[in-house]
């Protein structure tokens, strides 16, 4: 009997043993068949995701071709002028003149006459490396014309003005490219119907050089426009030069528009009499276009930014600065035209260097003009040393700041505004 109950316990042990595996397997299998499942349907997702990716990266090409199509007729110089956050000169290089020179001189002589050398890329990428977005290209075209090919402007002079530009253009930021110091455009009734001739001449070839350039090329049509060794050419200028410096403005921003590509779009300066930021300004008619913005030079306070007998120490004057800054606002911003401070500065006064208080002032002059909604732009002439204008910041040969704290409270005043 016991064993009969033996053998029986053992196959019902054995039957369920049977009956647990099959169990597994059947587990096992079902897994399986779910693993398989869930990749397929992972390996589907991501086929629909990478193609939906696709779709989203084709519109959205499709939109920035649109975008880019239309930005130029769209956008305003108060548009640019809110992305130009701090600038520099590329003073005293492609400016450089002077009555004895020669026509047939080489690009470089001319390039180099003032004591600076050739201008590298290098150079412009250090200054864009350093935080300025605009960079401003001063070009005398004076001495590179062909008066008896109806003022024609010499193709190799116009190739490396080009080619300069193409070093700040191709690093993304903002280019200021004007006419600089001209003996054509001084403003005497006498002298205007000339002036334009030569405007209109110089100006189109200009515009259809760089005819497909987008927005971050901007033109600006004169650079301190006075009566040169007059009694009034510093003081602000008197009704005959405020008169055809207004003439001449409009006469550039008319060849502007009507020359091709992009250029009927273009962002364009206006300066008034000599640039001055105090009487000259106020007399300044500004076109009515959307596209155009006024440029002023102001290096305040005076005694201290461009005064050689000037004091070394600024001493926290800012009350020319501050009166600046209210009336460009007045004048202007309060009607909806920007403004760009096109040149300012203060020079080195002290045989040691006044540079922390240049520094200081630097950090208040950008921060005050910023809050503005006024980019400004360092007048840098390369200069360190010798009893002229020191306004040198960066070494063009080295590419060494020699005055980073300078530059650090430009960029600190910038910030402090935002």
């Amino acid at each position: 009997m016991k064993k009969t109950v033996a053998v029986f316990l053992c196959m019902i042990m054995i039957l369920g043993l049977l009956s647990g595996c099959g169990k597994q397997e059947t587990i096992q299998t079902n897994s399986g068949e779910n693993q398989n499942t869930v990749e397929e349907e992972s390996e589907v997702k991501e086929e629909n995701e990478v193609q939906a990716e696709n779709v989203i990266n084709e519109e959205r090409e499709e939109k920035n071709v649109e975008e880019k199509e239309i930005a130029m007729e769209e956008i305003t110089a108060a548009d640019v002028v809110s992305k130009m956050k701090i600038g520099w000169n590329l003073g005293n290089t492609l400016d450089s003149h002077n009555a004895n020179y020669s026509i047939d001189m080489s690009t470089e002589a001319f390039e180099t006459a003032w004591g600076n050398p050739v201008t590298t890329k290098e150079l412009i990428d250090a200054v864009v490396a350093k935080g300025f977005n605009v960079i401003r290209i001063p070009v005398t075209w004076d001495g590179h014309l062909i008066e008896e090919e109806n003022w024609k402007i010499k193709e190799d002079w116009l190739d490396r003005v080009q080619e300069v530009v193409d070093y700040a253009y191709d690093n993304g930021v903002y280019v200021i490219l004007n006419t600089h110091h001209e003996s054509w455009y001084e403003p005497y009734y006498e002298n205007e119907e000339r002036a334009k001739e030569i405007m209109i001449a110089v100006w189109s070839q200009i515009a259809d050089r760089f005819q497909d350039y987008d927005e971050h090329l901007i033109f600006e049509g004169m650079n301190e426009p006075r009566k040169i060794g007059a009694a009034v050419e510093w003081t602000g200028g008197d009704q005959e030069g405020w008169d055809v410096v207004n003439s001449l403005n409009e006469t550039f921003v008319k060849t502007i528009r009507e020359s091709d590509g992009n250029n009927p779009y273009r962002i364009l300066l206006v300066t008034g009499y000599a640039a001055n930021g105090w009487e000259g300004i106020r007399h300044l008619k500004v076109p009515e276009d959307n596209k155009v913005a006024v440029s002023v030079h102001a290096y305040e306070p005076y005694e201290f930014a461009l005064n050689l007998q000037g004091r070394g120490n600024w001493n926290h004057d800012t009350a020319n600065i501050d009166m600046i800054m209210n009336s460009l606002d007045t004048l202007f911003l309060s009607k909806g035209i920007p403004v760009v401070m096109g040149e300012f500065g203060a020079l080195t006064k002290k045989a040691e260097g006044n540079e922390q208080d240049r520094a200081e002032f630097a950090e208040y002059y950008v921060n005050a003009a910023a809050k503005k909604g006024i980019p400004c732009l360092w007048w840098d002439n390369g200069a360190f040393y010798g009893s002229g204008e020191l306004f040198g910041l960066i070494d063009r040969k080295t590419y060494e700041w020699k005055y980073p704290s300078i530059v650090d409270g430009m960029m600190k005043g910038i910030a402090e505004a935002e």
